[in-house]
């Protein structure tokens, strides 16, 4: 870590953390300010994995509920040395969609890769989305598919970690790096995977009706997955029975039985930064 004078109006702690910034579409670069040499990422996820849709059946006996997309993986509270002036690259990986109606195939999209890059420092993370829950082998008069949920994205964590010294706060307050545990684990420089989506969920007996499966959860449990559709009441699918979109990296809702209602759009990555000079 590389230990800066004291400019004129500083605290004892150096210059104040900027702002907290969050992207949640797209690529683009924005510049480390000069005097600041470190990132904190509060939060940072990829794409959620899609659900799949839900089955009816007409004389099997069953009816069944979409599967839930897998979550991505994660940053919370990490803090990375970077350089003044530098320019910072970045990608946010989008949901993966819900998987459509069909009785032979139907597989929820895989979510995006959310990746920060610095031109001095390389690159500091990749983080890849959940897949997205498949119905494979259904049939309007059965046999029953298999419905697997989607598996879990994960974190690659390739950038230089700050886990000591101080700063100072947007306040001017001087703290210890280790106090930053505002993130959604509530826990200082954490990262890991995703977690995998629930399979589809089976209602014994012809024309009986159930929702779909909740997404998988994002940040390590602490970000809920799209709730899935609920059972219909006979008839075409209603738009209550489409699987519900999961937020901030975790998985998509599978749908609801009634006539294979689709699965839900997985939420969507992130990345909430902010600039410290560290001492």
């Amino acid at each position: 870590m590389t230990h800066y004078t004291l400019l004129v109006g500083s605290t004892g702690g150096g210059l104040p953390a900027t702002s907290f910034v969050e992207l949640t579409s797209g690529s683009s670069t924005f510049n480390v300010p000069t005097g600041y040499n470190a990132i904190h990422i509060q939060a940072a996820a990829g794409g959620g994995g899609g659900g799949s849709s839900g089955l009816d059946y007409d004389r099997q006996g069953a009816e069944q509920g979409g599967g839930g997309g897998g979550s991505s993986g994660y940053v919370s509270d990490k803090i990375f040395s970077v350089t003044g002036g530098e320019t910072i690259s970045y990608s946010i990986g989008s949901g993966g969609g819900g998987g459509s109606v069909s009785y032979t195939a139907s597989t929820g999209g895989t979510g995006g890769t959310t990746t920060l890059s610095g031109s001095t420092s390389g690159s500091i993370f990749s983080i890849t989305g959940g897949s997205g829950a498949t119905n494979r082998s259904g049939g309007v008069g059965g046999p029953l598919a298999t419905i697997t949920g989607g598996s879990a994205g994960s974190a690659s964590i390739s950038g230089s970690a700050v886990t000591s010294g101080i700063f100072a706060d947007s306040d001017n307050s001087v703290k210890n790096v280790t106090s930053n545990t505002s993130g959604p684990t509530s826990t200082f420089n954490d990262s890991g995977n995703g977690a995998a989506g629930g399979n589809g969920i089976n209602y014994p007996g012809d024309n009986s009706n159930g929702p779909g499966r909740v997404g998988a959860s994002s940040f390590a449990g602490n970000v809920s997955g799209g709730a899935g559709g609920d059972a219909g009441n006979g008839g075409a699918y209603e738009p209550g029975q489409v699987g519900k979109t999961g937020s901030r990296g975790s998985g998509g809702g599978g749908g609801g039985t009634e006539q294979g209602a689709p699965g839900g759009v997985g939420g969507s990555g992130q990345i909430i930064y902010r600039f410290l000079q560290v001492i």
